[in-house]
């Protein structure tokens, strides 16, 4: 079997999935494209400091290693979840509840 290369994308310390030369994360940039719909023109017009090439390396990793990245997308939405738990409710939230309640 081959050995998939993805020459603009490397792994960090950690384990994180890189963009090379920035500090993008792969996962931010599937997450562009899944949340958004955006191709990898508007992805560079959102973030013109990566280039096409990276981009297409991102979503290509992404599209051969779904399942895994996925993952990580799902985990990512739990500590979210967590840490809004966590803080509660906003005051700021609470006064427009209570606003709307009063009228």
């Amino acid at each position: 079997m081959a050995t998939l290369e993805y020459p603009h994308i490397e792994r960090s310390g950690d384990g994180t999935l890189l963009l090379a030369g920035t500090m993008t994360k792969v996962v931010e940039v599937v997450m562009d494209r899944l949340a958004f719909h955006w191709d990898a023109d508007e992805i560079q017009r959102q973030h013109p400091h990566l280039t096409l090439g990276q981009i297409h390396s991102a979503l290509a990793y992404y599209y051969d290693h779904q399942a895994e990245v996925d993952a990580v997308i799902d985990s990512r939405i739990r500590k979210e979840d967590e840490i809004l738990r966590e803080l509660g409710e906003s005051p700021l939230r609470a006064r427009l509840r209570a606003a709307r309640r009063a009228s």
